[in-house]
């Protein structure tokens, strides 16, 4: 091992937050070093193994769901089998094309990136293992950007099953002809509908309902979705036990009201949450303390209990979205020029890639109730839009909540074409505190799906 090198900034992985600190930092005359473990993973998981990868495979699945149902829209045409190679093609091209793109700003910044795996030894110190070597590099200042990767609960077998997970599916030879997805979150849901149009899917969930963060109504109409398309879903089902059969098939047995069910598939997809990377990196050593969970604990500025360290994105145990690591970037950024941004009060929205799409931001009916709020509720279905008649993508609803009295929007939850695109001007009015008048009242574009907000703001239930 050489000598200590010393930069004004060290970046210890580089997802959407940290790689934008560092070349930020990088471009204002900072000296900075970022540290990747392995070149696969330039730009970060959500270009390689999450974001992008996954919602390239959605849209291919789109595609063929579109033109199965070509004939209604007029138009002629055969879908043949899902070609796996050149699925994974495809993928592969988007994200190679991303990781170049990164690489290329990287370099530009004047940064410099060091590819190998860091292990902390002292404060805002690591030891690298790099294929030349080892190097030590300290920080006068340092950002944990760890992330986070798909768990494997311990269930009885299910590890020695060897279970697929939303990353190594992003990589399989051949779709199987029956998949069975455990977990009904939107990891699960939305890799489910992706691979029903090549695999019979069964999803189990061990809750009453998909999607627990989301009210009951919405939750119940995602779930009709897709047992329209097929996918057959299990609620109330607890996994008890997972097996590879000696043909090479997965049995599951799950505990459901009925009593102790099996279902029998090709391959098994673990999508019950994701866990820290935080194992075995020092963090100890470097006076970074994690929960019960191995997350890092962090204050409303993504300052660690050490000195002059930050941790950011999927690794601090909060929203685990890009874009709220890319506003994490912010916060830090601020804090290191003497601003006041803090991670307090953020209102963050999301999208769950579905067909059609779930745009939420806000509060739920649910949550606005326990905290005490007196609401109103607005519904509208996604029919009703003149917008969805004309793209034939007529499931779905729009809800909205508000508060009584001031007419406050609280959050919405669309379920419909666009759903995400369309949450995004309501979180736009809710960022202005206008009232849910101004958005029944405004002038939007005919025919778009924003436009159904005219529709909902004006369908109040009470």
């Amino acid at each position: 091992m050489g000598e200590q090198e010393r930069f004004e900034l060290l970046v210890v992985a580089g997802g959407k937050g940290g790689k934008t600190l560092a070349m930020e930092m990088a471009r204002a005359g900072w000296s900075v070093a970022m540290i990747e473990r392995a070149p696969e993973m330039i730009g970060g998981t959500c270009i390689n193994l999450a974001c992008i990868p996954t919602k390239t495979l959605i849209r291919s699945a789109e595609v063929a769901e579109l033109a199965r149902r070509a004939g209604g829209f007029g138009v002629t045409a055969t879908v043949g089998t899902q070609d796996a190679a050149a699925l994974r093609g495809r993928k592969g091209s988007v994200v190679e094309a991303m990781r170049a793109m990164n690489l290329d700003q990287f370099r530009a910044s004047g940064m410099e990136l060091v590819v190998g795996n860091a292990r902390f030894v002292g404060p805002r110190r690591v030891e690298v293992a790099t294929e030349e070597g080892s190097r030590l590099i300290e920080g006068e200042r340092a950002l944990i950007d760890l992330g986070t990767r798909p768990a494997i609960p311990p269930i009885s077998g299910l590890a020695e099953a060897g279970p697929l997970t939303s990353e190594t599916l992003l990589e399989l030879e051949r779709l199987p002809e029956r998949l069975v997805v455990l977990g009904g979150g939107y990891v699960g849901l939305e890799l489910a509908q992706a691979m029903h149009l090549g695999s019979h899917v069964t999803v189990i969930e061990r809750g009453g309902q998909l999607l627990s963060r989301e009210d009951e109504d919405v939750a119940a109409e995602v779930a009709e979705i897709l047992r329209e398309d097929g996918i057959e879903i299990r609620l109330d089902c607890s996994i008890r036990a997972v097996e590879r059969l000696r043909s090479g098939a997965i049995r599951v047995e799950a505990e459901a009201a009925t009593g102790v069910v099996e279902i029998v598939g090709d391959d098994v997809l673990a999508a019950m949450g994701r866990v820290p990377d935080t194992e075995g990196v020092g963090l100890d050593v470097a006076g970074v303390e994690v929960d019960d969970r191995g997350f890092v604990r962090v204050d409303e500025r993504l300052r660690t209990t050490a000195p002059d360290t930050f941790a950011i994105g999927d690794v601090t145990g909060g929203p685990q979205f890009t874009h709220v690591s890319l506003d994490d970037y912010r916060i830090v950024r601020s804090t290191l020029e003497g601003g006041g941004r803090t991670s307090r009060d953020r209102l963050i929205p999301y999208t769950v890639y579905l067909d059609p799409e779930l745009g939420r931001v806000g509060l739920t009916e649910r949550e606005a109730r326990q905290l005490g709020h007196d609401v109103r509720i607005a519904k509208l279905p996604a029919s009703a839009v003149p917008r969805a008649k004309t793209l034939g993508e007529l499931r779905g609803l729009l809800k909205a909540v508000a508060e009584r009295g001031t007419d406050r929007i609280l959050g919405v939850a669309i379920l419909a074409a666009h759903g995400g695109e369309v949450a995004a001007v309501v979180q736009m009015a809710m960022l202005g505190d206008l009232p849910s008048s101004a958005l029944r009242d405004a002038v939007l574009a005919h025919p778009t799906m924003a436009e159904g907000l005219n529709q909902l703001f004006a369908s109040w239930t009470d």
